[in-house]
């Protein structure tokens, strides 16, 4: 019950009538009004409870030294007003106190949907195999060395070792990786993963928590659970302020023989200026960053931002835009040309379900090339299609494709190939009978902005770092393109989060920006985490702790310059606070302030901090 009145005190609506009835007992005595009861009594009993509530829980349930609190502070003072009847200054220091709290946790408070949404990923069945029969069971009824099927399109169940098949399996869940990885016989499956294409059996190996993506749902709750909230300021100060106050009230109380000053002296040195500081700053900073379509979560995350000295990228979807192009058409036959061999590649492919034989298809009809009906077409699972267009017998595919269709490659095949595989391109080769005539590549598009942006950040002594799941030669090339000089690919979601961990050993703040759901538990683990909001899954932008809404990598760099600009504002509000409090309690203790008027010049320190605060928020960072 008193915690339901405590709640409701606290809330904006209650604050909003405290003013209106402090302003009333401010105005009164101006015009030669009274009322039967002080206004203030109103600002004093809905903002007093609340702190006096938070004061009196503190002395109970924290330790140590922590027990002192700036609510203490306030509340000793509001009763000091009150004992030599000063009601506004006893409502006033309280309803600053009730403004700054409401701001604080309007700047903190964080959705914490994304671990739901993962946990909705895991699968909830399998396909078992028993004495020659499928029988489909719970996945916690699934045990190892299980037998299990998984059919096209079917999402894998286990982790597991594939005895049987060949398919290509989307496994951009685990390691973000754009492409679907073609696997075979003796190749290991992820839990959570997509089978896209052939049907495939495999041996379960690791069940239940054990498995791949109850572990990346483990990492994500782990970390969560690691994020303390943000302490506040006047808190950290309050462990002296209060004595110090006490002190210094006594002393000028006992030396002058007037309990007026003892008094003011509590209330000029209630530290209003000082907790307002970090959220009104905070406030204007999130302000200005939605108007880039940046939403920062956090005040903590903003003043993280500030500190950090090290950024980590995810590739795929992050640096470049996580789709599959047309790179690089070669013809290795005079017969055909570049155009003509695109047409009949794309003609063999047009059936094809291969996201590589699609992105053929899609170049192809974009640059209005010609697509021929094909015959007889046919599929491998994970290898490459055959058909005839045009009396031509065309296979498109891997090496191994070609190598089981008894077509060789000769030296410059291979050189070019080779090439190719450096530049992190996929590549398709296509043959016509027994000859290869030609390779067409695809790649992941560089972002226009990447290049520019690790740039900026490398003059601003921000050190850059790649952690993939791509192979080495693709995240080397994109490395290079970029600017990024540290390299780590080839990676699992816990191994990012090993590669953060190891970076945070080296006292680095990290920075991790990721799109993918494999990114969830790096983007925790990270001192802060960025999202690419709208391509990014709703797991990723719930997991992290700032969202680029636009996907515009040029944004980083202003996003550390704000956050840097907001860290200084924030350092430089409390010190003017600081200063305007000791002046304060030096002109109290000289007599020269009473608690009324000492609480509006303590008053006008918050507004100085709040003009600051709005200030940042016009202030130009492009």
């Amino acid at each position: 019950m008193l915690k339901q009145l405590n709640t409701l005190l606290s809330g904006v609506p209650m604050t909003v009538v405290s003013g209106v009835f402090l302003f009333i007992s401010f105005i009164l005595p101006k015009i030669g009004a009274n009322l039967p009861i002080e206004p203030a009594w109103v600002s004093i009993i809905i903002s007093g409870i609340p702190l006096l509530y938070l004061a009196i829980w503190r002395v109970i349930h924290n330790p140590g030294i922590s027990k002192i609190s700036s609510a203490l502070l306030i509340v000793i003072a509001m009763f000091a007003a009150i004992a030599i009847g000063d009601l506004f200054a006893a409502g006033e220091v309280v309803f600053i106190m009730a403004i700054g709290a409401i701001l604080e946790d309007m700047t903190t408070n964080r959705a914490k949907k994304g671990l739901k949404k993962l946990i909705s990923l895991a699968p909830v069945q399998g396909r078992k195999i028993e004495n020659g029969q499928e029988k489909i069971i719970p996945t916690n009824k699934i045990q190892h060395d299980d037998i299990l099927r998984i059919l096209p399109g079917e999402t894998i169940p286990v982790d597991g070792i594939i005895i049987a098949g060949e398919t290509s399996v989307d496994q951009s869940i685990m390691t973000g990786e754009s492409l679907p990885v073609d696997k075979g016989i003796g190749e290991t499956v992820f839990c959570g993963t997509i089978n896209r294409f052939g049907s495939i059996d495999i041996t379960a190996t690791k069940v239940g928590e054990d498995s791949s993506l109850q572990k990346l749902i483990r990492m994500v709750q782990e970390a969560e659970e690691k994020q303390a909230p943000m302490q506040r300021i006047a808190d950290k100060c309050a462990s002296w302020l209060v004595p110090v106050a006490f002190i210094i009230a006594v002393i000028a109380g006992l030396a002058t023989q007037d309990i007026i000053r003892a008094v003011t002296v509590l209330v000029v040195f209630c530290p209003c200026a000082l907790v307002l500081a970090t959220p009104t700053a905070i406030m204007a900073a999130i302000g200005q960053a939605a108007k880039h379509g940046i939403i920062i979560k956090s005040g903590e995350a903003l003043e993280k931002m500030g500190h950090t000295d090290t950024i980590a990228f995810d590739k795929t979807g992050t640096l470049t835009y996580g789709r599959l192009e047309v790179s690089d058409i070669i013809s290795f036959h005079k017969i055909w040309n570049d155009t003509e061999l695109l047409s009949l590649a794309a003609s063999a492919e047009t059936k094809s379900e291969h996201p590589l034989g699609k992105a053929i298809v899609a170049f192809a009809k974009e640059k209005d090339i010609p697509i021929i009906e094909s015959k007889n077409f046919r599929m491998t699972a994970g290898k490459g299609v055959y058909a005839e267009v045009t009396g031509y017998h065309l296979f498109c595919g891997n090496e191994r494709f070609l190598a089981e269709n008894s077509i060789t490659l000769d030296k410059a095949n291979l050189i070019e190939l080779d090439k190719l595989r450096k530049q992190g391109k996929a590549s398709v080769l296509v043959a016509e009978q027994k000859k290869c005539i030609g390779i067409i590549a695809l790649s992941d598009i560089l972002r226009t902005e990447s290049k520019g942006m690790i740039s900026m950040l490398n003059n601003m002594n921000i050190k850059t770092v790649l952690l993939t799941g791509d192979n080495q030669k693709t995240a080397d090339y994109f490395a290079a393109q970029t600017g990024i000089t540290e390299v780590h690919a080839e990676l699992l979601p816990e191994e990012k989060v090993q590669s953060i961990e190891k970076l945070q050993a080296e006292k680095k703040m990290v920075c991790m920006i990721g799109d993918g759901v494999n990114d969830a538990p790096a983007l925790k683990t990270a001192d802060v985490g960025i999202a690419m909001g709208s391509m990014g899954s709703d797991i990723t932008v719930e997991a992290a702790d700032i969202a680029l809404m636009s996907d515009e990598l040029s944004k980083i760099p202003y996003l550390k310059r704000l956050s840097d600009s907001t860290v200084k504002t924030i350092k430089f509000s409390i010190t003017l606070s600081m200063c305007i409090n000791f002046l304060a309690v030096t002109l109290s203790v000289l007599g020269m302030l009473t608690p009324t008027t000492g609480a509006l010049v303590h008053n006008a320190g918050s507004c100085f901090v709040v003009l600051i605060a709005a200030l940042l928020y016009d202030r130009k960072f492009e």
